[in-house]
């Protein structure tokens, strides 16, 4: 899953973005607001942390921008203590959730797990496929009960096919939400990972290659 943090204190950016890294994320940050914009109206992102004080272009212009320019990606933003007209502002501009200043960043990462969660579809913190079990809140994926040991790259893979089951993900589109601006998109790395998670799965043909398109995570899938 790839995540935008737009904030111009430059600790709790580097904090957000380390505890982002850490959950497996991948992040792109901004540290104003017109360069924020730009990300994520040209970048796909799967959630974005956008504080509402930002020099250049405030959070609230920011967002009413990319919700103005049909940018659906949930948005949860920051907010001062004291300011409750920001939060107001900023679920009225298009906001899926909020966090106040100054926060735990568990805070913002259980926020951030729900809202994905929630823009694919998925109300539970585990989500099943057949004997397939991700815990999005321990990270942990079990199939028939024993837990599955995945490299991180290998987990973001099978987390977003995961989110997006029964639905067919072109090698693009993973790339764009699982790596930096600066990965190569040439390379065969996913489909190297699909290898290795297949081998991992055994026989719970859980992958299909959809020929010509991507890949399709569902139950009872032909392999290919």
């Amino acid at each position: 899953m790839r995540i935008l943090v737009v904030e111009d204190d430059q600790t709790l950016n580097r904090q957000l973005v380390e505890a982002l890294n850490g959950a497996g994320y991948v992040v792109d940050k901004a540290m104003d607001g017109e360069e924020g914009h730009f990300l994520g109206d040209t970048e796909p992102y799967d959630a974005v942390v956008l504080d509402v004080g930002l020099p250049l272009m405030d959070g609230i212009s920011v967002l009413e921008r990319w919700r103005r320019d049909g940018r659906t990606m949930p948005v949860l933003i920051l907010t001062a203590r004291d300011r409750w007209s920001d939060k107001v502002a900023g679920i009225d501009a298009g906001a899926d959730d909020y966090v106040t200043k100054p926060f735990h960043v568990e805070e913002v990462l259980a926020r951030l797990r729900a809202l994905i969660r929630r823009a694919a579809g998925h109300a539970s913190s585990e989500i099943h496929c057949g004997p397939l079990r991700l815990d999005t809140r321990a990270a942990r994926v079990t199939l028939d009960g024993t837990a599955l040991k995945l490299t991180s790259h290998e987990y973001r893979l099978l987390d977003y096919l995961m989110h997006h089951q029964d639905q067919i993900v072109s090698r693009t589109e993973l790339i764009e939400h699982l790596y930096d601006q600066d990965f190569d998109r040439d390379s065969n790395t996913i489909e190297v990972f699909v290898g290795r998670l297949r081998k991992k799965l055994g026989g719970a043909e859980l992958i299909e290659t959809v020929r010509g398109q991507g890949y399709r995570m569902h139950d009872g899938g032909t392999g290919g």
